[in-house]
C-alpha cells in the first residue's frame, strides 16, 4: 500500500521541508542591531565579547563589555568556557554576545538555546564591526 498526503497538505509540507533544508528558518535567539544593544545595555543586560584577546586589543570593546573567549584562532572551542559562562549567566538570564561580525555569536547563541537551555539570548547581528563602523565608542 502507498501512502500520499492529501494535497492540500502539499505546499505547507514543501515549505516546511525547504526551511529545514535550508537553514532559514527563524533562529531561536534574537538579532539585535546597534540600536537594540544600546537599548538592552541601558536596560542592564551583560554583554560578552566572545572574541579572543589579539581581538580586543586590536578593536577595544563595547564599554561593560565582559570578555571571555569562546573558540582560538583555529576554531576550537574553549574547553573552559561552557563551564565559565554558566557560572555567570544563569539559563533564564537575558544576555548579549557580540563577535567581530556576529557568525561566531550565531553559532554560540544557537548552541546556548537549542542545547544548553537558555532562553534569552541576544546576538547582535553585525557584531563590533558594526558597532565600530557606525561610530559608537570603544574602550581598551
Amino acid at each position: 500500500m502507498h501512502f500520499s498526503p492529501p494535497l492540500r497538505l502539499l505546499p505547507a509540507f514543501a515549505a516546511a521541508l525547504l526551511l529545514t533544508l535550508t537553514g532559514c528558518g527563524k533562529p531561536p535567539y534574537e538579532n539585535v542591531d546597534n540600536v537594540g544593544l544600546q537599548g538592552l545595555i541601558q536596560q542592564g543586560v551583560p554583554v560578552y565579547d566572545i572574541r579572543r584577546p589579539e581581538e580586543w586589543r586590536q578593536t577595544g570593546v563595547v564599554e561593560g563589555s565582559r570578555k571571555l573567549t569562546f573558540v582560538d584562532a583555529s576554531g576550537r572551542p574553549n574547553p573552559s568556557f561552557l563551564a565559565d559562562f554558566s557560572a555567570r549567566v544563569g539559563k533564564n538570564d537575558p544576555v548579549v554576545l557580540i563577535c567581530r561580525t556576529g557568525n561566531r555569536t550565531d553559532a554560540l547563541a544557537r548552541e546556548l538555546m537549542e542545547k544548553h537551555g537558555y532562553t534569552r539570548v541576544y546576538n547582535v547581528k553585525d557584531g563590533i564591526a558594526r558597532w565600530i563602523g557606525e561610530g559608537h565608542p570603544v574602550v581598551q
